[in-house]
C-alpha cells in the first residue's frame, strides 16, 4: 500500500513519467538543432564559396570561466591571405523559448563565429572553465568540412608516498 502525504515527493512513477517527457522533448530539440547546423553549415560554405573563400582557420582560447575566439583568418583559392567581405547569409535557428524556427542575417564572419561557438558547445561544453582549451577550426570550403583540433588543459597532481 502507497501513502501518498501532501507536501511530500510525488511517486516514482510520476517522476519517472515527467523525466521520460523531459527527456523526449530534449532529444527532439537536439535533433533539430543538429539538422540546423548541417544546414547552415552548407550556407556558410555557399557564401564563403561565392565571394572567393577556400580555407578560413579559425583559433579560440579559454580558462577560467570565459572563452573567446582569438582571430579568424581566411585565404582564397591562390592561397593568399584575404579580408572577409561584409556580405551577410541567412543562419535557421530555434527560439530557446517557443521552440519556433528563426532566421537571422548574419555577415560571414558573424556566421563563422556563431557556428564555431555553437560546435564547441556541442562537442565540449565547457571548453571555457577551469583549467579551459584552446585551439583551432580549419573551414575547408572546397572538400566542404570543418576540422576541429582542440588541446584541453588540466591541472594534475600526483601522490608519493613513503615509509623510512
Amino acid at each position: 500500500m502507497t501513502i501518498h502525504l501532501p507536501g511530500r515527493a510525488a511517486p516514482a512513477a510520476e517522476i519517472s513519467s515527467e523525466l521520460s517527457r523531459i527527456l523526449a522533448e530534449q532529444a527532439k530539440r537536439d535533433a533539430a538543432e543538429a539538422a540546423l547546423h548541417a544546414q547552415n553549415k552548407e550556407v556558410l560554405f555557399d557564401g564563403l564559396r561565392h565571394v572567393g573563400v577556400a580555407h578560413v582557420l579559425v583559433s579560440f582560447d579559454g580558462s577560467g570561466d570565459s572563452g573567446q575566439i582569438e582571430s579568424i583568418e581566411a585565404r582564397n583559392d591562390a592561397d593568399q591571405s584575404v579580408t572577409l567581405p561584409a556580405a551577410q547569409i541567412t543562419f535557421a535557428g530555434i527560439d530557446w523559448q517557443s521552440g519556433a524556427p528563426t532566421e537571422r542575417r548574419l555577415t560571414l564572419e558573424g556566421a563563422v563565429q556563431e557556428l564555431v561557438y555553437d560546435l564547441l558547445s556541442d562537442t565540449h561544453s565547457g571548453w571555457q572553465d577551469n583549467d579551459g582549451a584552446y585551439g583551432e577550426f580549419c573551414i575547408d570550403v572546397r572538400v566542404r568540412t570543418i576540422h576541429l583540433e582542440l588541446n584541453e588543459r588540466f591541472t594534475s597532481s600526483e601522490l608519493y608516498t613513503h615509509d623510512f
